[in-house]
C-alpha cells in the first residue's frame, strides 16, 4: 500500500496564491460538541464550517450556555456559515438547534454536510433508523419502569443510570427527540437538502479554497464495523441487540397489559388468581383477609422488615428478581450507543501545498475507525491513504470526549506520527462522573496524547480558560499550533471557558 503523498498542482502565474491554515475555535461546554473553522479564501476573505452544535441534557444551564455559544457564533461570523457539518445523531452533538433555533433562524448556512447514515432515501440508513427507533422505544420504557420501582438492586440501580445516561443522547430536558434537532440542521441549508457522504469517494473539493481537501473516512458500509450484524433478514441490528428489543418490549407489554382479557399464555396462573408482585411492593395487603400479602412478601422476598425481627428475617431483599429481566436493558444501551457512535461522519483536511491535515472523528469509536484501514484514494500522480493521512495529522479534535474505547492504539495513535501533533479533547470530567460515564477522559488515552503532542493538549475543562488572562502549559507556538486564545465564560454562564481558539499551519 503506497503512502505517497498527493501530487500537488501549482497555480498559475495569474492566480492568487492559497493561504494556507485554519482557525479552530473550540467552544467548551464540556460534555458536546461545537467547532468553528475559520479558513482563508484565495482573496483573503473568511470561509466559514461549523462542525456541530449541542452539549447533554444533563449538564445543568445546558440551553442558556448554547445559547450563548450561537450568540457568540454570530457575532463571530456574522451569521455566515459556508458548510455547517453534522457528524451524527446524538444530543450533544445536535440540541443547539433545536433549542437555539431563535438564533439560528437569522444565519445563512450555504450548505449541510452529513453521512449517508441521516439519508432517508437511502435504503440501509433507513433499516438502521427502523432498529434505532425500536431500541430506543425499548428502553425509555425500561427507564420508566425502573425510575418507578423502590429498593433496586445495586446492579439494577447501575443499570437504570447507565439508561438514563444514553437516553440522555436521544432526548432532551422537555423530551423532544434528538431527530428533530437534526432535523432543525438540515433546514438551515440553502440548498433542498443536505450532501451527504460516505467512505471510498473522491476527495471533496471546494472551489473558494484551492488549497484544500477533504477526505471522508467514515462512516462505513460494512455491518460488522458498525457492530450491527444479527441475521441475514435483517440489515442493521445492533449485534445481538435486535432480539433484545424485542424481547423488552414484549415484557413491557405483558407487564403493562390493561385489557381484562389479556391472557398471557406463558403465564403458570389465571390473571384473576393471586396479587400482582407491584402491588405487594406497595403494600396490598390481598383479597384474603386472614393473610397479609404485602407483610409476607416483604419477610420472604422483597425487606427489609422491622428491626425487631430475627437477624434471618430482617432482610430478604437480596431474593428480588422482579427487575431482572430488564438486564438486558444495559447490553442494547451500550449496542446502541456505540452503533449511533461509529455513524459519525469522520473528514481529514488536507493542506495540498503543505500536506498537512486535521483530522475531525467526531464520536467514531472502535468500529468505524478500524474501518479506514484499506481505503485509498488516487490523486494525481500518487495515492492517498488513510495512514498516510494519520501519519501527517498535525492536529486532531479527539472522539468522542476521550473516551477509552473512542481511539484505537494499532489503527489510531500508533499511526499518528508527525512531530507537530497537537490535540483538543471535548469533554468535562466532572459531568462525565455524573452522568455515570466513569472514566472520561481515559486516563490512557491522555498519557498516550501527552507523549505524542509533546503536551500540546487542550481539555474543555482546562482550568486556565476561566481565566482571562490564561495560558495553556505549552508555549505558543508549537507544533502545529502559532497561537492561542480564549474567553472565559461570563457570571451568567457559570465557571470556565466560552471558548479556545488555536491558530493552525
Amino acid at each position: 500500500m503506497s503512502r505517497k503523498p498527493a501530487t500537488r498542482t501549482r497555480p498559475a502565474k495569474t492566480a492568487a496564491k492559497p493561504v494556507s491554515g485554519v482557525t479552530v475555535r473550540h467552544y467548551c461546554q464540556g460534555i458536546g460538541d461545537c467547532h468553528l473553522l475559520t479558513f482563508k479564501k484565495a482573496d483573503g476573505k473568511p470561509f466559514r464550517m461549523l462542525i456541530d452544535c449541542g452539549i447533554h441534557v444533563s449538564v445543568a444551564g445546558g440551553p442558556a450556555l448554547v445559547a450563548d455559544i450561537v450568540s457568540d457564533l454570530k457575532k463571530e461570523t456574522g451569521g455566515k456559515i459556508d458548510v455547517l457539518v453534522v457528524t451524527h445523531e446524538h444530543w450533544d452533538h445536535v440540541s443547539g438547534f433545536l433549542t437555539a433555533k431563535d438564533l439560528f433562524k437569522d444565519f445563512v448556512v450555504g450548505d449541510v454536510w452529513m453521512a449517508w447514515t441521516e439519508n432517508p432515501a437511502d435504503a440501509e440508513a433507513a433499516e438502521l433508523d427502523k432498529f434505532k427507533g425500536q431500541a430506543i422505544a425499548a428502553l425509555q420504557g425500561v427507564g420508566q419502569k425502573l425510575d418507578a420501582m423502590q429498593g433496586l438492586s445495586s446492579y439494577m440501580a447501575g443499570v437504570r443510570d447507565r439508561l438514563q445516561s444514553v437516553l440522555g443522547f436521544q432526548f432532551g430536558a422537555a423530551g423532544e427527540r434528538v431527530r428533530s434537532a437534526r432535523d432543525a440542521a438540515a433546514r438551515l441549508s440553502q440548498k433542498p437538502s443536505p450532501t451527504y457522504f460516505e467512505p471510498g469517494g473522491p476527495p471533496v473539493t471546494i472551489d473558494a479554497l484551492p488549497n484544500l481537501r477533504v477526505y471522508v473516512l467514515g462512516p462505513p458500509r460494512d455491518k460488522a464495523a458498525l457492530r450491527l450484524e444479527e441475521k441475514a433478514s435483517e440489515m442493521f441490528p445492533l449485534a445481538s441487540g435486535g432480539p433484545f428489543a424485542r424481547a423488552l418490549a414484549s415484557g413491557l407489554k405483558v407487564n403493562e397489559a390493561t385489557d381484562a382479557d389479556y391472557v398471557d399464555e406463558l403465564s403458570p396462573f389465571e390473571r384473576n388468581v393471586g396479587t400482582p408482585l407491584s402491588a405487594a411492593l406497595t403494600g396490598d395487603k390481598g383479597s384474603d383477609p386472614a393473610i397479609d400479602i404485602a407483610a409476607f412478601v416483604r419477610k420472604h422476598y422483597s425487606g427489609p422488615v422491622s428491626a425487631a425481627a430475627s437477624i434471618e428475617d430482617r432482610d430478604q431483599s437480596w431474593r428480588r428478581i422482579d427487575a431482572d429481566w430488564m438486564g438486558i436493558a444495559a447490553d442494547l444501551a451500550l449496542q446502541l450507543d456505540r452503533g449511533v457512535n461509529n455513524t459519525s461522519l469522520v473528514l481529514a483536511f488536507e493542506f495540498t501545498d503543505s500536506g498537512r491535515v486535521l483530522l475531525f472523528p467526531g464520536d467514531a469509536q472502535i468500529g468505524n475507525w478500524l474501518s479506514w484501514k484499506d481505503l485509498k484514494w488516487p490523486v494525481g500522480q500518487g495515492t492517498v491513504t488513510s495512514a498516510d493521512l494519520l501519519a501527517r495529522t498535525v492536529y486532531l479534535k479527539v472522539a468522542h470526549h476521550g473516551s477509552q474505547n473512542a481511539t484505537p492504539q494499532k489503527q489510531g495513535f500508533d499511526l499518528l506520527t508527525s512531530a507537530d501533533l497537537s490535540a483538543f479533547i471535548p469533554t468535562n470530567k466532572l459531568d462525565a462522573l455524573k452522568v455515570h460515564w466513569g472514566e472520561m477522559p481515559y486516563e490512557g488515552i491522555l498519557t498516550a496524547l501527552d507523549a505524542k503532542t509533546k503536551g500540546r493538549v487542550i481539555r474543555a475543562d482546562d482550568p486556565w480558560l476561566a481565566d482571562k488572562n490564561g495560558k495553556p502549559a505549552f508555549a505558543a507556538p508549537s507544533g502545529s499550533i502559532q497561537a492561542v486564545r480564549s474567553l472565559p465564560r461570563d457570571a451568567t454562564g457559570g465557571p470556565g471557558g466560552l471558548w479556545v481558539e488555536v491558530d493552525l499551519v
